[in-house]
């Protein structure tokens, strides 16, 4: 009712009330009843009926619970569109509900138990994907490459092929590029040895030429919107690697909550979908960026959402050139992506670093000139930041004094 967009009367009016009711009812008196709702247990209420001639009262316990968490997900759902609908964001009492979707071997670390839950939307990504072939999906590889989904995802197909690789949640590459075999190359360029063992998205089509480049190298996940019959047939020969296929891209800018637990808890919010115009950002340099620096400027503060805080990000040409994460002081994130702009250089053989001529993004404010005098050491030529520190006069004054340009967004972007 609800997602065809009935309006609120109708909605209240189709609420179930006879039906949860007998279920519960149902459930409670398990030891004499069974209680089936899910489609699922049919085959086992069948093997259960043929195997002892009834169901045992373990068996019925187990539908009786499955039964009290179908009705609490209904309720649940119920209680989220209400609160919604009374544009509540914090109602008093929260219930969350899913899917079994994928009983996993382990969690992060091998004594640690986990499962995939899907929550029942419609979002393209994990919970729709189908897997084509490799070894089922872990904790770690669920993680990292709903990580890599999201990012690729903010980059338009419409706009060009773009590709991310993440290791570890973190974006080790990312770029743009005419065909996605370039785009792949010029984030796989971009940290060597990280994209090792690492997740690949893709915002369009896998391609023949693009699977070649990346079984050239040890890749856990590749995820797109669709694969070529000839992609699929290279990635065959690699038993291991997982390729995933979604049917399109999550929309970036989509309304949702994030809950993380902590210990008594959830912390929930709404999910950063923040996004900022063109016509949003302000300079406050005395130079003002290029076209180009602009655009790389642009691209750099998309990346650096997507990386663990504090981060900084150097981008050149519509790809990264050095990405430093999850540092606690901001000067060492910078210090840390120059440095793996230099190994760069040398990976490809460049006689000099390609932070030379770069742009930087920070997701958060320079809090002292040192990490943007930093990048200015480094070679770039323009930053991209929120602004909003009380010293950001002598940052700007530090910024003018190097020639730099800089523009502010207005907008944070920390992700712990």
């Amino acid at each position: 009712t609800v997602a065809a967009g009935a309006d609120y009367d109708t909605a209240i009016e189709n609420i179930d009330i006879g039906g949860p009711a007998m279920i519960r009812a149902a459930a409670k008196n398990h030891k004499f009843v069974n209680v089936v709702v899910d489609v699922a247990d049919y085959d086992a209420v069948l093997a259960e009926l043929k195997a002892v001639g009834g169901t045992t009262y373990a068996f019925r316990q187990r539908l009786a619970a499955t039964a009290y968490a179908r009705t609490g997900a209904y309720d649940a759902a119920v209680s989220t569109w209400m609160a919604d609908a009374l544009n509540d964001a914090t109602p008093r009492r929260r219930a969350f509900a899913g899917t079994l979707a994928q009983s996993l071997r382990y969690g992060e670390n091998p004594h640690q138990s986990a499962a995939f839950y899907t929550d029942g939307s419609d979002t393209p990504g994990l919970a729709t994907a189908k897997q084509h072939q490799g070894k089922e999906l872990s904790y770690n590889n669920i993680n990292d490459t709903d990580a890599a989904f999201r990012l690729v995802a903010e980059f338009a197909p419409e706009d060009g092929p773009a590709v991310a690789i993440i290791k570890h949640a973190n974006p080790s590459g990312v770029a743009r590029g005419a065909t996605f075999a370039e785009a792949f190359g010029r984030a796989f360029d971009c940290d060597r040895t990280s994209a090792f063992g690492g997740i690949v998205a893709l915002n369009g089509t896998l391609d023949a030429d693009t699977a070649t480049a990346i079984t050239q190298i040890f890749t856990e996940v590749v995820i797109a919107p669709d694969a070529t019959d000839e992609a699929k047939a290279i990635f065959a020969n690699k038993k291991n690697l997982r390729l995933l296929t979604t049917g399109g891209l999550p929309d970036p800018r989509e309304a949702r909550l994030a809950v993380r637990q902590v210990a008594g808890g959830w912390l929930v919010q709404d999910d950063d979908n923040g996004f900022v115009a063109p016509e949003d950002l302000k300079v406050v340099t005395k130079r003002a960026p290029s076209d180009a620096e602009m655009t790389d400027l642009r691209f750099a503060w998309t990346v650096a959402k997507h990386v663990k805080s504090n981060a900084i990000v150097y981008a050149a040409n519509g790809g990264t050139v050095g990405i430093g994460a999850g540092q606690m002081s901001r000067i060492d994130s910078s210090t840390i992506a120059a440095l793996k702009a230099g190994r760069m250089g040398d990976d490809i053989g460049s006689a000099q670093s390609p932070a030379i001529g770069s742009v930087v993004a920070s997701d958060a404010f320079f809090p002292f000139a040192d990490g943007l005098l930093a990048a200015a050491e480094a070679g770039a030529t323009a930053i991209i930041q929120p602004g909003g520190s009380m010293r950001d006069d002598e940052v700007i004054a530090a910024a003018d004094d190097a020639g730099l340009a800089m523009v502010f967004t207005g907008m944070r972007h920390f992700r712990h």
